[in-house]
């Protein structure tokens, strides 16, 4: 009786159940691929923008440090140099003051007059004597003449050259002090890249014009050697020349010489009445 009763429940439990039924999960590699595409890309843009702050700190790193000036610049490295000053000079007897006053302005006016009031001038050859003098004699003092026109010329030049550095010496001065003083300042506008550059170009200027200056120094002073020069040259080509007028010349001039001394002693009367 108790086995039929089981069997009855066992097939009333088998009639309740609802019958089930097996489900395959579906796998798409295009999405997967996709996935792992964006990962590298997600993974890329990570790694460059860590490489791109490296590079902005240490960029900023870079720019703190170049901006970092020493406080004590001026203290330290500034130096003291000879100036220009205004030439002054005794002016006894008033012919002095126009040399002085061309040193010190560079006018050519004044170089004219400084070495026209100070220089013992040279005065004109008589033109009457001159035409009677022989050809060698008139070269001669050609030459002469020329030497001290060509001294006048270069003196005068050298004056003025000199004026006129001296008398821009104030100005070039100053602007040498206002860089001088931006180089050393702590100011952070003056210490930036392009005020260091504009200060390093003025510098290559500055250099410039006083090497502009020093070359016109030099050429003066060359042309003073010249005239120098042409002094020592005419010196020896004078020598020269009377030497080879005397070799041309030695035989008649002692002939001439004893002709007159013959002639001289043939007029001497040994007598003693005088006859």
């Amino acid at each position: 009786m108790r086995t039929v009763r089981y069997c009855f429940f066992f097939f009333a439990l088998c009639l309740a159940v609802t019958p089930s039924y097996a489900q395959w999960a579906v796998f798409d590699a295009s999405n997967l691929a996709e996935a792992v595409k964006e990962y590298k890309q997600l993974q890329q843009a990570y790694t460059t923008a860590n490489q791109t702050r490296d590079q902005i700190i240490q960029s900023y790193n870079l720019a703190h440090y170049m901006s970092r000036m020493p406080q004590n610049l001026a203290q330290r490295y500034k130096s003291q140099f000879a100036m220009w000053t205004n030439l002054n000079a005794p002016n006894t007897y008033g012919n002095t003051s126009a040399w002085v006053n061309a040193l010190n302005t560079g006018l050519s006016q004044q170089s004219s007059a400084g070495y026209s009031a100070a220089v013992v001038q040279v005065n004109p050859y008589p033109q009457s004597g001159f035409g009677q003098l022989d050809t060698n004699t008139q070269a001669t003092i050609q030459n002469q003449y020329a030497t001290s026109d060509l001294a006048q010329g270069m003196t005068t030049g050298a004056l003025t050259a000199l004026g006129q550095v001296r008398s821009h010496s104030e100005s070039l001065n100053q602007q040498i002090t206002n860089l001088e003083a931006d180089s050393y300042s702590n100011d952070p506008t003056q210490q930036s890249e392009m005020a260091v550059l504009a200060k390093v170009n003025a510098a290559n200027l500055i250099q410039l014009h006083s090497q502009q200056d020093t070359n016109q120094l030099l050429s003066a002073g060359i042309q003073q050697q010249m005239v120098a020069q042409k002094q020592a040259i005419d010196a020896q080509n004078r020598t020269m020349n009377q030497t080879i007028y005397f070799l041309q010349n030695f035989t008649g001039t002692m002939q001439k010489i004893n002709n007159g001394v013959s002639q001289s002693i043939q007029s001497i009367s040994f007598s003693t009445n005088g006859h």
